[in-house]
């Protein structure tokens, strides 16, 4: 840009311009005070464009900041969203730590159950095996009389005693054998459905949590009904083992009242009972251990099951308030870009605006500054003109004196006007600078780099006038 200005001085100062048709060194002072007059109204014309300009920046100033201050309030409700939903958040942990808490207390509470059903299997354990050697004692106080007995009759009844003896092993080794089979079948039975059950929960356990529901409430009502019946047959095989083992002491004893020899084949008997039913009090034992893990995991299943039921109900209710939240947050998210969007706008009006104002402002500018260097040139011609006109018309010196004053006078009332010309210049362009500026400072207060405007602001050098940094309605006037 200055070389362009450079160039263009050159020319002015080659060929002088041209006013009205006429060249400036043919115009007479009448014509010069008329142009100088045109060029005053010229002036106060381009001063009034600026207050106008002036007013119009000022307008889009507070449009600014009031969509400033709207975004502002955006920003602070957004925040107050945001708040929002981290207090729901925190209410959520909350609630969760409480959950935590009701399952800490549930899992107490069933470990104080464990261990009263534990205790409650002790005693009854205990009570068991009181009655037990209650039992075995009168069985051993029986023997005793049965020694006395058979130690009586013993020389009477020795080869009746080594047949029955022979018999009776041979019918014990027949019973045991079917014992120990019934006992194996009844261990490979229960053995199969632990494995069987423990399978089909391993399964179970990996479903759906929609369909956990269903299918435990009906696998559990199988397999209670099936250990029920388990623990039915149970319980009447076990009756019907005491019932026969009763029986078959009953006859027991009436062989020994009518055989008195048997001792050996007896005591034989009595240990294989005790052994017998020693074996059959662990499996029932077994049984029920297992009857009561059951029971327990029922329990433990039902606690769990009201658990969930209240989990769900609790995540639906979070779910609904975070969708409630994400669709405000939407909302205010295209608040947000609506407003951007004006600002936008506002922002591309403001820069055209600024660019037409540049515009007009530098094409009169430079015009005004060619024709004031037009006159500068006229000026000095004329001076160069009437001293050598002066100079050859010798001239009275009384006469040449009043002429050099009145033509001194019409200098300086000339020179006025083109410093007050000059004062209205440089005041013209320190108030495009000043805007140029202002402009400048808000585009990096926003944070918009001044590249992206696609264009450099052109600032108008003042000529020869020296300003300070105050508004433009501050310029000094030259002295």
């Amino acid at each position: 840009a200055p070389k362009k200005k450079g160039g263009k001085k050159g020319k002015v100062g080659k060929a002088p311009a041209v006013v009205d048709g006429l060249s400036p060194k043919d115009m007479s002072k009448e014509q010069l005070e008329e142009h100088i007059a045109r060029l005053q109204e010229e002036l106060d014309q381009k001063w009034q464009e600026r207050n106008y300009f002036q007013l119009e920046r000022d307008k889009i100033h507070t449009f600014w900041e009031i969509t400033r201050r709207q975004l502002e309030e955006k920003k602070a409700e957004l925040r107050n969203k945001n708040r929002e939903m981290e207090e729901a958040e925190e209410r959520h942990q909350v609630e969760i730590k409480v959950y935590k808490q009701k399952v800490k207390h549930l899992l107490y509470e069933h470990q104080e159950n464990l261990t009263e059903l534990k205790a409650e299997g002790t005693l009854s354990m205990k009570r068991a095996q009181k009655d037990h050697w209650a039992q075995e004692m009168e069985l051993r106080k029986d023997v005793r009389s049965l020694k006395v007995e058979l130690k009586e009759q013993e020389l009477a009844n020795e080869v009746v005693v080594k047949n029955m003896h022979l018999k009776q092993e041979e019918e014990i080794t027949q019973l045991c054998n079917d014992f120990e089979r019934q006992v194996k079948e009844i261990e490979a039975k229960y053995n199969k459905k632990m494995h069987v059950l423990r399978d089909e929960l391993d399964l179970r356990r990996k479903t759906e949590i929609h369909e956990v529901e269903e299918r435990k409430n009906s696998q559990i009502s199988v397999l209670m009904k099936n250990h029920e019946k388990a623990f039915s047959d149970i319980k009447n095989y076990y009756n019907d083992v005491t019932l026969n083992n009763l029986a078959l002491i009953n006859t027991l004893k009436e062989q020994m009242e009518e055989m008195k020899k048997k001792e050996n084949h007896l005591e034989k008997e009595m240990a294989d009972m005790l052994l017998q039913n020693k074996q059959l009090t662990e499996c029932l034992q077994r049984a029920q251990e297992q009857v009561s893990e059951l029971q327990k995991k029922l329990t433990h299943y039902e606690k769990d099951k009201e658990a969930l039921t209240n989990t769900k109900a609790h995540l639906k209710v979070t779910q609904k308030e975070l969708k409630d939240l994400q669709w405000e947050h939407e909302v205010l998210e295209q608040r947000f870009s609506k407003v951007q969007a004006e600002r936008d706008e506002l922002y591309q009006k403001f820069t055209k605006a600024i660019n037409e104002v540049q515009q007009k402002t530098g094409f009169k500018n430079l015009l005004l500054e060619r024709k004031l260097k037009g006159l500068f040139s006229i000026l000095e011609k004329r001076e160069v003109e009437l001293n050598e006109v002066l100079s050859v018309s010798n001239l009275d010196p009384s006469a040449l004196s009043l002429v050099s004053r009145k033509l001194e006078d019409v200098l300086d009332s000339k020179n006025n006007t083109i410093k007050d010309l000059q004062f209205e210049l440089a005041r013209v362009c320190k108030a495009h600078n000043d805007l140029l500026q202002t402009f400048e400072a808000k585009l990096t207060a926003f944070g918009i780099p001044l590249d992206s405007l696609g264009f450099k602001p052109l600032e108008i050098p003042m000529l020869g006038q020296t300003v300070g940094q105050g508004p433009a309605g501050l310029v000094a006037a030259p002295t």
